[in-house]
């Protein structure tokens, strides 16, 4: 029994340090949450849309965006969550009725997609990064950011760190308040040991902007006063992953906004997905006065 006993345990240790090592090469390629842009432009060609990808290179820095509709439009910018890449509003991009009143942009976050991927960087470093590509951008016409989740304090730091960038400013499921995020002690065991090289893909500079998330909604929440352009609030009322407190905070702390409106779904933290068609219609209804 015993003999049986160290072949069954050897053979066990074996099979994980086997299936460890399979899962650190395959941790590296999967989860990515992105497409290469061949692919992604093929099958937009597919459905009759063109998609245009852009790659902007500067200060040893990569920004990596992509557009459908007209230049000569308004513009809507999308900026996901974590994790994440443009992909995330591929259905809003691809949309006719959106294309058809606006320049749709949509661009990958510093540490995902293709813009420096697996480098996670704080929110004033990734707007420094951001910034002077996304003002390139402005075309004279109207210009709003639409932030989901962690890109909705991005789109806010954006706005207070180059301001008027944007005429108006929709926080989709944002998360804002500092209070409402609350220490998941194992994101630092993750990231201060090996187990970091265990989260695959995207999972891992997610993870480390997590950690990075707290301190920098401390450091932006004093300056959201600053902030003079209309912003609007879309939440799910059972968003458990981002609260509905973080739109209460939003409210009290955005003074300077001429305009602070809020529209409550009923669905949880997907909603970009799960009630497309209601944030279509919220996105439709926008006057596009030059």
């Amino acid at each position: 029994m015993i003999v049986q006993f160290k072949v069954f345990m050897k053979k066990s240790v074996i099979a994980i340090l086997l299936f460890l090592c399979c899962w650190l090469v395959f941790a590296q390629s999967c989860l990515t949450f992105r497409t290469p842009d061949k692919k992604a432009i093929s099958g937009f060609a597919k459905k009759g849309v063109e998609l245009r990808s852009f790659t902007d290179r500067n200060d040893g820095n990569t920004i990596h965006y992509v557009q459908t509709g007209s230049d000569t439009m308004p513009t809507l910018l999308f900026i996901h969550g974590t994790p994440g890449s443009w992909t995330a509003f591929e259905p809003y991009l691809l949309d006719s009725s959106l294309r058809s009143r606006f320049r749709l942009i949509s661009i990958d976050r510093p540490g995902f997609g293709y813009s420096n991927f697996g480098k996670p960087e704080n929110l004033a470093e990734q707007s420094r990064q951001m910034g002077p590509v996304i003002q390139k951008l402005k075309n004279g016409k109207k210009f709003r950011m639409l932030g989901h989740s962690l890109g909705a304090p991005m789109a806010l730091q954006l706005q207070l760190d180059y301001p008027g960038l944007a005429d108006e400013i929709f926080l989709l499921a944002g998360s804002i308040d500092p209070a409402a995020e609350k220490p998941e002690r194992w994101r630092y065991l993750a990231a201060k040991t090996p187990l970091n090289y265990l989260l695959p893909g995207a999972f891992r500079p997610s993870n480390q902007e997590l950690i990075y998330l707290k301190s920098d909604l401390k450091k932006l929440s004093p300056r959201l006063g600053e902030i003079n352009c209309p912003v609007y609030f879309i939440h799910g009322r059972k968003d458990s992953w981002v609260p509905p407190v973080n739109v209460d905070f939003g409210l009290k702390m955005l003074v300077g906004a001429p305009i602070r409106d809020t529209t409550w779904l009923g669905g949880g933290h997907f909603i970009p997905w799960t009630h497309f068609e209601e944030i279509r219609e919220i996105l439709l209804s926008i006057k596009n006065g030059e």
